[in-house]
């Protein structure tokens, strides 16, 4: 690890500019993803400016019915928050599915949307990454992709978005909240949040130069049957091969979410049209522009088999 300078801040606005004006600045709260890759020297910043005093572990009722969540809140309150469990059940499955309880303890919700691809390739510091390196190219493209984006990607970068808190996100259509160095406030929808990675897979969300997360806010409750599904490799402590975040309510319509399959979390409009017009079975072809690795090309049906087994549960319900 190299070495930094470290400061903590009493205010949002103090956060943003300090960070703005810094060279080489982060933030830091939880620190679960960012001091590891501190320690592989993957990441390298000068100075850490410290937000955990800031007044963003709250989850409050807004005015129109949904809930604002800080963003210093911890993953285990937000999972275990009865609001959430009884209105947002996809969410809080989402973060019981993610990491262990340790790291849910620690990790907080900007952190959770923020938190960096886990592709081999981009820990590796001996492989090129585009995403790491930028223009030293992708070693994953033709290298071990089985983990890796199917859709989404581009010929820089295949890497993965390793959230499950944001997929559920997607499927809510939350928004983040943030603050700029000027004191300017904003609401960016989470679909718009992750950037894919086209020919700049490093610049990897729409945050400016120092802005800062906030918070993240809910709408309204949806009702109906909240389900969180999770392929992966071993049962607990694993990131997605595939994961489907699905909301679908008693008229039949719905919302669709995946992860584990592209750079942001992918919203599958084509599954929620075919739960609007009370399709049965569900047989969406639902990935058609994917372009798979021979590794990875699995993941396009199983998307579809998983997809129709979240379905073919919330009908049993």
């Amino acid at each position: 690890m190299r070495a930094f300078t470290y400061e903590r801040v009493t205010s949002a606005q103090e956060a943003a500019a300090k960070a703005k004006a810094t060279p080489g600045a982060k933030f830091i709260a939880g620190g679960t993803n960012l001091l590891d890759l501190m320690k592989l020297e993957i990441e390298t910043p000068q100075h850490l400016i410290d937000v955990n005093g800031l007044k963003f572990d709250k989850i409050e009722k807004i005015e129109d019915g949904g809930l604002r969540i800080g963003a210093l809140v911890r993953n285990t309150a937000l999972a275990a928050d009865m609001r959430v469990r009884r209105d947002y059940g996809v969410l809080s499955r989402a973060l019981l599915a993610g990491a262990s309880g340790q790291l849910r303890n620690k990790a907080t919700t900007a952190g959770n949307l923020l938190q960096r691809t886990r592709c081999p390739y981009f820990y590796d510091t001996n492989q090129p990454c585009n995403k790491r390196n930028p223009g030293s190219g992708c070693a994953a493209i033709a290298g071990y992709s089985r983990q890796l984006g199917v859709i989404g990607v581009s010929e820089a970068c295949i890497a993965t978005n390793p959230s499950d808190m944001a997929v559920a996100m997607r499927a809510l259509d939350a928004e983040v909240e943030t603050i700029d160095a000027a004191g300017l406030t904003r609401k960016i929808p989470i679909a718009d949040f992750h950037r894919l990675p086209g020919d700049t897979p490093d610049v990897e969300t729409t945050l400016s130069s120092g802005e800062l997360i906030t918070a993240v806010t809910l709408p309204p409750p949806l009702g109906g049957t909240h389900i969180y599904k999770k392929v992966r490799d071993r049962a607990s402590y694993a990131f997605a091969l595939v994961s489907v975040a699905a909301v679908l309510q008693r008229d039949g319509t719905g919302r669709v979410a995946v992860g584990g399959v592209a750079p942001k979390p992918w919203r599958i409009e084509k599954a929620e049209a075919e739960l609007r017009a009370g399709a049965k079975p569900f047989s969406a072809r639902l990935l058609a522009d994917a372009k798979p690795t021979k590794e990875n090309a699995f993941k396009v049906p199983l998307v579809e088999r998983t997809v129709a087994a979240v379905m073919h549960e919330a009908r049993q319900k």
